[in-house]
């Protein structure tokens, strides 16, 4: 297994290299405008059954292509060959672990900000081990003074490099203020989301969530945890608004995503969120999320890419 981080294998434009070889053009649209779309992808290592597992590569891809036809990007890859990189560069790698993989298209060359290609990509592997949650694993959160994007401005539905703007000022605000991370609200005064990531609360035992049309990502995790909470879980699920004041009396909350996972919120604004402590619903939100992603929950077998 080639362990080095720092000399790991990358796909670049139908290239297996070593990190240190793969170069990009710095006077590029990616480079200089942040000019690229991305999908952060998790695969997950099943011991008993010795499989790494692509968690809903499928549905990535669809979303992937979603943010290059709205970016108006050329584009030139179909989803066999996306995944076809993917896959081979994680053999060259021989991980046999939990990793992370950042897929990104971008545009390359000599272009401006309103070039449309020429288009390369680029799909990096890296270890990254699951989450475990403790009673006193949680995080504090500050709602940010910066105002989520919006359709009205720069669409979040668009997973483009240049977006994370947004979420970096919100994050770096939230810490230099002493907080563990940031939660947005959008234009209309609701709560969308956190940076990079999406938001849940439970109240009186419903899960909430705000809905697509809330200045959100149309996230993978979301939707993952919606159907969990539902079907496995027999939990009551709403997409609504939610008021900001509605996270200060509510009886759990967490953000969740691709590389975070699932991260409960203990305290919000200097309130308490609940006992404090992580609840009782989000821990078995956890347990069910990562049994699935694992390849433990035989009836969602088809979210699973084998890659060995």
């Amino acid at each position: 297994m080639n362990k080095s981080v720092e000399n790991r294998y990358v796909w670049l434009n139908g290239e297996i290299l070593h990190l240190p070889d793969a170069k990009i053009n710095v006077l590029s649209p990616t480079s200089q405008y942040g000019a690229n779309v991305f999908e952060g992808i998790r695969c997950y290592w099943n011991d008993e059954s010795k499989q790494l597992y692509a968690f809903r590569l499928d549905d990535h891809y669809k979303r992937l292509k979603n943010s290059i036809k709205m970016f108006r990007m050329e584009d030139r890859y179909s989803v066999d060959e996306l995944k076809c990189g993917l896959i081979d560069v994680v053999k060259a790698n021989e991980y046999k672990e939990d990793i992370a993989v950042r897929q990104t298209v971008f545009i390359d060359g000599f272009g401006t900000w309103s070039s449309r290609g020429p288009v390369s990509m680029f799909i990096a592997p890296i270890p990254k081990g699951r989450t475990l949650i403790k009673d006193d694993s949680g995080i504090r959160c500050c709602v940010s003074s910066w105002e989520r994007i919006s359709d009205r401005n720069f669409s979040p539905k668009i997973k483009v490099g240049a977006n994370y703007i947004n979420s970096r000022m919100a994050q770096m605000e939230a810490q230099e203020s002493g907080y563990d991370s940031a939660i947005f609200m959008n234009n209309q005064g609701k709560i969308a989301e956190g940076p990079g990531s999406c938001l849940f609360m439970i109240r009186d035992n419903v899960l909430v969530t705000p809905p697509c049309t809330a200045s959100v990502l149309d996230s993978i995790t979301r939707a993952t945890i919606i159907e969990l909470a539902k079907n496995v879980l027999h939990v009551e699920t709403v997409e609504r608004d939610i008021d900001r004041t509605e996270l200060y009396i509510c009886d759990e909350a967490f953000l969740c995503g691709s590389a975070v996972e699932i991260v409960p919120i203990i305290n919000i604004d200097g309130y308490k969120v609940g006992t404090g402590e992580v609840g009782a619903i989000t821990k078995k939100i956890h347990d069910v999320y990562i049994a699935a992603v694992a390849g433990q929950l035989h009836e969602y077998a088809h979210w699973l890419t084998e890659i060995y």
